[in-house]
């Protein structure tokens, strides 16, 4: 198995992520440290990360997280701010799939599988994201709504059309498929409405529910299977 892959497996990261840990000398193979995420190896090559030996795959587990305010979504941070992994304790390794910016709110997704983390953020299934953006020189008006519905220019290209509508003057909901870069925010800024604040709701199939901020649960069964079936793996 490449190492990449085995990575992924073993819970590190997606497969894509896990070149990027093995490139920058994080892993060591036999003692050695492997840079080339190609290389064959098996449970018997004594593979490491960080010094930590990996003993093969993890039992796959997803959570969802209700991620407050000043937590940034990756595994770890350079500059010892507080992480979204930091607020799900328990002995697998788990990483967010995707990211919202440190003041965004809302839903995210931790998990170690892989193969699922990379199709659900891959443009070609097109999962749905659902925010709730509050933004700036409200009223938010039908030409602006329109907008956002037929796609707005932005400087990396035209977006795809969005549903749109209004929740209050300076409120709205909106649900993309894409995954840009800050998306959302650069597509209030584009129809005139700057962004206050963002909250996601809904990815996929799945939603919040009642779960409070910081709080987090691992799907169900039944969850799981709608999530993958909307991922193309059911």
């Amino acid at each position: 198995m490449r190492l990449a892959k085995f990575l992924a497996h073993a819970g590190v990261a997606s497969r894509r992520a896990a070149e990027d840990v093995i490139r920058a000398g994080r892993v060591t193979v036999g003692g050695e440290v492997v840079t080339d995420p190609a290389r064959d190896v098996d449970e018997a090559s004594g593979v490491a990360v960080d010094g930590e030996p990996l003993s093969g795959p993890e039992e796959r587990v997803t959570y969802v997280l209700h991620k407050p305010a000043g937590v940034v979504s990756t595994a770890r941070d350079t500059h010892g701010r507080p992480t979204v992994v930091d607020l799900v304790p328990g002995g697998a390794r788990l990483y967010p799939v995707g990211r919202l910016d440190a003041d965004a709110t809302g839903l995210i997704l931790l998990t170690n599988d892989g193969a699922l983390a990379e199709r659900l953020m891959h443009p070609r299934f097109e999962i749905p994201r659902t925010y709730e953006a509050v933004v700036a020189r409200p009223p938010v008006r039908d030409r602006a709504l329109r907008a956002l519905r037929e796609g707005v220019l932005l400087e990396d290209g035209l977006t795809a059309p969005a549903r749109a509508r209004r929740l209050g003057a300076d409120r709205i909901e909106l649900t993309i498929h894409e995954g840009r870069n800050r998306q959302v925010k650069r597509m209030c800024e584009a129809v005139g409405h700057p962004l206050r604040s963002l909250h996601r709701t809904r990815l996929g199939p799945l939603s919040l529910g009642g779960l409070g901020p910081g709080r987090h649960r691992r799907l169900s069964g039944a969850e799981l299977k709608r999530l993958r079936k909307a991922a193309g793996q059911g």
